[in-house]
This record gives structure tokens, C-alpha cells and sequence, in this order.
């Protein structure tokens, strides 16, 4: 079987950036209709537009800028990261297709080159989606996030040693396992050093799991669903992709992983990092399931590393993910302002721009921590009261204090999405009527839907005239109702995409703007041509334990051709001295660790190298096998058999539209 021990592993940046270039659209965008001009407007007046803060804030300690036409290129040449196409964003005043807000946030996170903080500590911002943070220490650098891959952490380094001295790296610190925060790393460090204990490798308990499981088992899902949350095939303009909430968007280069040498276990830990002190503080289960901030006494700084940003943020990222608690997050929120805040000069974070001055700190973590808690204890009070989630992601607001405030808006998250990821995180999907326990499938029930409703043409005819009165909401659900019922429909595709452009260019949040300005641009121009991508960061390959492995493979059964098929196979890794057996039986794939089978039909030796070699598809089953680093004792064919069951899954499938029939 072709890869067949193909894994997506948790490296999903890479995939959503890796040969995801912004496409040619056959069928352009549109303009904004009136009714989409008047909302945008109407907002802007709700605005406050007169707090210039933030502009001031992020051009404050400008070494020197990432110029705008400047390239970052990978080692094969191709464009790892570059801020060309966002000139547009130079005008002050919103288009017509923009949000406001978003365009006025988007433009002050065009801030991009070397920041001077503070004293011995600076930012590398707008290399990346995150920023890298460099503390100098005694004899060298200390290094938080070195971003996503190896080539922006590496330009990024080499403009920071353009202005200070070249002192090396004495140490890098992983704030969180989320890619953005360690996937540069071998561009700044080599691992022999790190080996030697030259440098040290810092991050809170439970990383190298977290940031290599998160997503191995859904991790084609997320990877698809990522490219509609990030928007790398959208055109940069005023009619695409504008920014992406945390910064600009993502790069395309090398991913890679050096585990840590030091963990922060305990609550709090206080250390001292080449002549600095630093008190660590984890806040698990918040933004990140491993993830802790950082306090700098000596320098006065707080860095809130991503539980805080100049925005709220995700609650349940539109890629998926496990829900995040919004509870949790605002008591680390709280925790971080009554320990730090007002012995802080200035906060930084490791996404976006910085917050000087110590009441406005307090004040800053006091509205992050109150943005989150209003949220989560005002969805909780109506769902009590019998509302179900898009009752509350309907109704419920922010109060003034809060949405008058520009780091509480939901640039990055989106808050109708936030308050039903709450139902979700309390209640499931299931909103209590039994009418929707067996609910048709989308197929059906849109055709089903659409014949109770006279038929196409008639749904056509009312959807249009609903789209003349500005209802795009409903003409976006009935389109697409129409075009599961027929794909094949281009009045309703286009009718559809019309719908998801203009509530596109009305949204504040960047991911749900390139949400649906990406599923407009599919239904208009089909399925993007992306080529076939190898997602898997080697080191991170490397990271995945054998039973992330097996659950992988398990996930790839198809169960129809395992059906009243029974093998049981023991696995040797000779390298690593692991035993394994894997169980096929009811159309399960299970395995037990540390063991082996009397009974078992083949046994399989190799090394974890010849298994890793094979999952990045340098090499295959077979011709491992052929090579002799596979060797298989008893029923060989057995092994085929059970290759054969596992499927390869599609790196592009519809979002928007049916899925092809099996």
C-alpha cells in the first residue's frame, strides 16, 4: 500500500503554509453591497476611534523595521515569509469590505522588525504570526518563542545581532506547545549544543506531549479547516485576507522541535537564567494545555506570553480543538494582576504589541480577565434560563466597559462563536430538543428542505430578493441548503458565495472573515489546487511516542474492510527496546504496551528509525521490508492484509459543498 504509515502530526501551521500560496480566482470578489456599507458604518460609530494608544504602543522602541518588500526564503528557495501585499493597508480610512475595527487593528499589527522594550530586553515582532522575545543575560541570550520555523527565527536573530553584540544563545524558553512557540528553533540553536548543556531548553510540564498530540488524531480535519481560519489562499486586499488577529499571518518554512532539557513543574518556580531571574507561573488549561507566563523582576516586566493579547481570544479555534475554559483563563488572568501587575513597568506578550506603564497593566489584565469571565458566566446564566447556544450567540453583547476597550474585541476569536464553544465546553452539541437527537445528515435534509419549499427556482427567487433587504445571514444558510441539495447549482453557488462575502467583509473577526471569504472563493472557483504536502515536521515525527503512533494507525482503520477480520501482530523496536501487540478484532484496532502474544499471527522487528524513516515517506513499507529493516516472522501476509484496511485521507476536501460518494 502507498504511505502507508502516512501521519499528520501536530505541525499544523505547517500544513496550512507549506505550498499554501494565495491562488488566482477566476471569479473575482465583489463589491460591498449598501446594506454591507451602512453596517459598517453604523459600527464605526460605535467605535472609539479616538484612542490612538495602540498605534503609539506598537511603534514605541522601533530599532529597525522588517522592511516591506523584504523575503525570507526557505533552503529551497521558495518564500518562507514576507509582508508584501499588505501596502494596502497604509490608508487610514476603512474600505467599504473591511470591518473597521479589523482594519484598524490590522493595521497596527503591520508593526514588524527589532523593538527595544526595556533595558536588556527585546522583541522581534511581524517575522511570524508570534514574536520572539530576547532577554540578554550574563554571557548570552535567552530566547522566548523562537516563532514557527526555522528561517523567520533565524532572519530574526541576524537583525537583532545587526544592533547589540553577538553574544550566543544561552537559552531558549518555550512560553506553550502551540507550533508558533517552538517550531523555529533549530534557527537559533543547534542541538549539539543543547545536548552539551550549552544551552538550555525551557518549558512548562507536560510540553513535548501537548505539542506533539494535539493534533495527530484529527489532524487532516484541522489541517483543512486551518487553511479556512488563517486564509493563506485568500489574495491580500481589501477584498481577502487582511490580517489574522495575532499578527499577520503564518510562514511556510522548516518546523522543527528540540525537547526541553528543563521543565517547569511546580505552580510557581523561580530561577535565575544566566544571571537572570525569572519567575515562572504555569497556567494550564487555559489558552494552551501546557503553558506558563513569565515575571522579570529585575527588568519590571510581565510577559503574559499568550493567555493575553491585544484581542480576545479563541475559546474553540475554527481549525477545532478541544474547548478551552474561559473560567480557568480568567482566574490565571486575575492571578497574574494581583501578582504582578503593579510591579510591572511594562507587560509584553508574545503575540502583538506591548502595554508600559503599570496602571495601565492593571488596567489592561483587568478587562482581559473580565472579558472572559463576562463571557463565560453570562452564557452559563441563559443557558440555566433554557436558552440553547445560538439563542445567547445571538442576543448577548458586551457590556460598554468592556467593547469600548480595543483589546477585549474579538479580532482573533470570534464572541457569537466563544459563546457557543461555552454550551458546547457545559452541554455538548445536543440543544435538548429530541427533534435534533437523529437530525437528517446535510445531504438529505437539504434536499428535503428544498422540495417542501416549492424547489430550487422558488428558493432561488425568495433568496435573492432576502439578498436585495441585506439578510445575508438566512440567504447564506438557504444557498447552502440549495447546494447541498445540488451542487452542480451555479446560480446557488454563486448566490451562496455572494451571502458569505458580504457577512465577510462586515466581520470583525479575522478568522471568521477568512472563513468565509475562502468558502466564498470555493464556491465560486471550486476546490483548491494545492500540491500534495508532506505535513510532518521530522522532530516532531521523532516526538511522537509509539502509542501516538498506534492510535494513529487505529484511526485509519476502515472498519467495512475489517469486518469479521482478526490478526494479532507483535511489534519489536530493537533501537528503543519496546514491545508492542496489535489487536485487530470487532473492526478495533487496539494495542497493549509492553508485551508480547503466544498467539500472535507475525511479528514485525525493526527500529523506531526504519518506523519514522517511513511515516516522513523517505521510505515505504515495502521497501523497508525489501531492505531487510523490516523483518517479519510467521504470517506475512497478515500484515498486507491489515495494510490494506488503512486509509489514506485527502489533504483537500469540500467544506462547502458534499463530499464526493465513496
Amino acid at each position: 500500500m502507498k504511505k502507508p504509515f502516512r501521519l499528520v502530526a501536530s505541525a499544523l501551521l505547517a500544513a496550512i503554509a507549506t505550498g499554501a500560496q494565495a491562488q488566482p480566482q477566476a471569479n473575482a470578489p465583489k463589491e460591498a453591497t449598501e446594506t454591507t456599507r451602512a453596517a459598517n458604518q453604523a459600527y464605526l460609530a460605535t467605535l472609539p476611534m479616538a484612542d490612538k494608544q495602540s498605534f503609539d504602543d506598537a511603534r514605541r522602541g522601533l530599532v529597525e523595521s522588517l522592511g516591506g518588500d523584504q523575503v525570507i526564503t526557505s533552503a529551497q528557495g521558495r518564500p518562507a515569509w514576507s509582508l508584501k501585499g499588505y501596502e494596502f493597508l497604509s490608508k487610514e480610512q476603512a474600505p467599504d469590505t473591511v470591518n473597521p475595527a479589523l482594519w484598524r487593528h490590522a493595521r497596527v499589527n503591520m508593526g514588524a522588525g527589532l523593538y527595544k522594550v526595556t533595558d536588556g530586553i527585546y522583541q522581534l515582532r511581524g517575522f511570524d504570526l508570534s514574536n520572539m522575545t530576547v532577554i540578554e543575560g550574563k554571557t548570552g541570550l535567552i530566547l522566548v518563542d523562537p516563532l514557527i520555523t526555522t528561517e523567520t527565527a533565524k532572519a530574526a536573530l541576524e537583525l537583532y545581532y545587526k544592533h547589540r553584540p553577538r553574544k550566543p544563545v544561552a537559552a531558549v524558553i518555550y512560553s506553550h506547545s502551540h507550533v508558533d512557540h517552538f517550531g523555529g528553533v533549530r534557527g537559533v540553536v543547534n542541538e549539539e549544543d543543547v545536548a552539551s548543556g550549552k544551552v538550555k531548553i525551557i518549558a512548562p510540564v507536560g510540553f513535548m506531549e501537548e505539542a506533539v498530540s494535539e493534533n495527530v488524531i484529527a489532524g487532516n480535519a484541522m489541517s483543512r479547516r486551518g487553511i479556512y481560519q488563517f486564509g493563506p489562499l485568500l489574495p491580500r486586499g481589501e477584498k481577502g485576507q487582511v490580517d489574522a488577529g495575532l499578527g499577520k499571518s503564518v510562514s511556510s518554512g522548516t518546523i522543527s522541535l528540540i525537547p526541553p532539557t528543563m521543565l517547569i513543574e511546580k505552580p510557581t518556580e523561580a530561577h535565575t537564567i544566566d544571571g537572570v531571574d525569572i519567575v515562572f507561573e504555569l497556567t494550564p488549561g487555559a489558552e494552551a494545555p501546557s503553558e506558563m507566563i513569565m515575571y522579570y523582576p529585575q527588568s519590571r516586566v510581565l510577559n503574559m506570553t499568550e493567555i493575553a493579547a491585544q484581542t480576545m481570544h479563541n475559546l474553540l479555534p475554527m481549525r477545532g480543538a478541544l474547548v478551552r475554559d474561559p473560567l480557568i483563563w480568567s482566574k490565571h488572568l486575575g492571578g497574574a494582576l494581583q501578582r504582578y501587575a503593579a510591579k510591572s513597568d511594562v507587560m509584553i506578550m508574545q503575540h502583538n504589541w506591548p502595554v508600559w506603564g503599570a496602571d495601565r497593566v492593571q488596567g489592561f489584565l483587568a478587562k482581559q480577565r473580565d472579558a472572559y469571565k463576562y463571557v463565560h458566566d453570562q452564557t452559563v446564566r441563559l443557558m440555566n434560563h433554557g436558552h440553547v447556544g445560538s439563542e445567547i450567540a445571538d442576543t448577548l453583547k458586551m457590556p460598554a466597559s468592556l467593547s469600548q476597550d480595543w483589546s477585549t474585541h474579538a479580532f482573533y476569536g470570534d464572541l457569537k462563536h466563544n459563546i457557543k464553544a461555552i454550551y458546547q465546553r457545559y452541554l455538548g452539541y445536543y440543544d435538548g430538543n429530541p427533534a435534533n437527537l437523529y437530525a437528517l445528515p446535510p445531504v438529505p435534509a437539504a434536499q428535503k428542505t428544498i422540495e417542501y419549499m416549492g424547489g430550487a427556482a422558488a428558493v432561488l427567487q425568495r433568496a435573492r430578493a432576502d439578498f436585495a433587504k441585506g439578510e445575508f445571514r438566512w440567504v447564506a444558510q438557504m444557498a447552502s441548503q440549495l447546494v447541498f441539495a445540488d451542487p452542480a447549482n451555479l446560480e446557488a453557488r454563486g448566490l451562496a458565495a455572494d451571502a458569505y462575502e458580504q457577512l465577510g467583509y462586515q466581520a470583525e473577526s479575522s478568522t471568521a472573515r477568512n472563513a468565509l471569504l475562502q468558502g466564498a472563493s470555493e464556491l465560486r472557483n471550486g476546490l483548491p489546487k494545492m500540491p500534495a504536502l508532506n505535513t510532518q515536521a521530522p522532530d516532531v515525527i521523532r516526538a511522537l511516542t509509539l502509542d501516538m503512533f498506534f492510535d494513529y494507525l487505529a484511526v485509519r482503520l476502515n472498519g467495512d474492510k475489517a469486518a469479521g477480520k482478526a490478526t494479532v501482530l507483535n511489534w519489536q523496536f530493537t533501537d528503543t527496546k519496546q514491545n508492542y501487540v496489535l489487536n485487530l478484532e470487532n473492526s478495533a484496532l487496539t494495542f497493549v504496551s509492553g508485551a508480547q502474544s503466544a498467539k500472535a499471527d507475525a511479528t514485525l522487528v525493526l527500529t523506531r528509525a526504519t518506523l519514522d524513516e517511513i511515516s516522513l515517506q523517505k521510505t515505504t513499507f515495502p521497501a523497508a521490508l525489501q531492505a531487510g529493516q523490516i523483518v517479519v516472522t510467521g504470517k506475512r501476509e497478515k500484515v498486507g492484509e491489515l495494510l490494506g484496511m488503512l486509509d489514506t485521507f485527502p489533504t483537500t476536501f469540500p467544506l462547502i459543498e458534499p463530499r464526493p460518494a465513496h
